[in-house]
């Protein structure tokens, strides 16, 4: 069996990727998911779709972040 070798500099990169992870799924599906309302918004002329859409957003990328980290 392979062992996982653990390098020096290695030790606080999982960190520092997970700290950069977190905030861009959360911004990215804030921006897509409201981005994605607010065009539905515009072309229905109602005005929940935005807000929804940004609650969608955060919910999905806090399922992901969950699924990639939390486990």
């Amino acid at each position: 069996m392979s062992e996982k070798k653990i390098r020096p500099e290695d030790d606080g990169r999982d960190f520092a990727n997970a700290a950069w992870s977190v905030p861009s799924y959360l911004l990215s599906g804030m921006i897509l998911y409201g981005g994605a309302g607010w065009l539905l918004s515009k072309w229905t002329g109602v005005v929940a779709f935005t807000p929804i859409g940004l609650i969608l957003g955060v919910a999905l990328a806090v399922y992901l972040v969950y699924r990639k980290y939390g486990r």
